[in-house]
């Protein structure tokens, strides 16, 4: 009984806006209490028509914040008394989150969902099936919002098959009755088939990753060693024709000098 009295004290002095105990508590005309931070930062967002986010009760005007003392003075004795306020990343369902089908008031995350059950259990309320033989033979899956797709509509039991003619998921009974004759196997099999043809599929890929990546890293030294190569090549021929240049300059000076004394009368003499 001391333990239920701790669990509603802490769900009684937390703000559900932060989920943390409550500083600097407010309470709003629909009775809800909350951080004054927290209710304020949510009503900052609004405009005009403010609403409790608990009951959704609006109201107009905006009302006007003022510190509950008495709340105050309670959360203070219960800090010194022991109790804690949740941890950052509480463990309550949020709207995307599969809840506990067991917790009473605020439902917390859910951890395994039970495909015998057709029920999700949070850490605390999943224990029996952990601890209890009775539950030993039940099957545990991660947490699902559509447990009601793993049993079958036609015989209402849950689909353990899988018919690989059809290939589809099945009940026994659907394995002896419409799809009998078909290749069938226990679903569980299949799935660690698929999944192990599934990492085979996904090795193959990193494989033709690798190799792919190393024929670009040897493009990549073709390539750099061309453009080596294209600088070269083009170094030696700017040193070609300016060879060539020095060599019919080099003409030019010799012809002139075996030649000059002999053309420049002709030159003159032509004038």
């Amino acid at each position: 009984m001391a333990q239920k009295g701790v669990d509603l004290d802490e769900e009684t002095f937390s703000c559900s806006i932060c989920l943390d105990l409550l500083k600097d508590p407010v309470t709003i005309p629909c009775g809800h209490n909350y951080c004054m931070k927290c209710i304020r930062g949510f009503w900052d967002g609004k405009e005009k028509i403010y609403s409790c986010p608990q009951c959704r009760k609006t109201f107009k005007p905006r009302p006007v914040l003022v510190k509950n003392f008495m709340f105050a003075a309670l959360v203070e004795q219960l800090k010194k008394t022991g109790l804690q306020a949740a941890p950052a990343d509480h463990c309550y369902a949020g709207p995307e989150d599969v809840s506990c089908d067991f917790c009473s008031g605020r439902k917390l995350k859910a951890i395994k969902s039970c495909l015998f059950c057709l029920a999700s259990y949070c850490e605390k309320h999943l224990q029996p099936h952990l601890d209890e033989a009775a539950f030993k033979k039940h099957k545990l899956v991660e947490p699902s919002k559509n447990l009601q797709e793993n049993i079958c509509s036609i015989h209402d039991e849950v689909m353990k098959m899988f018919c690989r003619t059809d290939q589809k998921c099945i009940c026994f009974i659907c394995s002896v009755d419409e799809h009998r004759g078909h290749d069938t196997v226990l679903a569980a099999a299949e799935r660690t088939e698929r999944q192990r043809d599934l990492e085979e599929s996904q090795q193959q890929i990193q494989q033709r990753i690798q190799d792919r990546e190393k024929e670009v890293k040897l493009l990549q030294q073709d390539l750099l060693f061309l453009r080596n190569e294209i600088k070269t090549v083009t170094l030696v021929e700017v040193q070609l024709v300016t060879n060539c240049q020095c060599r019919e300059n080099l003409l030019v000076l010799v012809t002139f000098l075996l030649y000059g004394s002999f053309l420049n009368p002709l030159l003159f003499r032509t004038k």
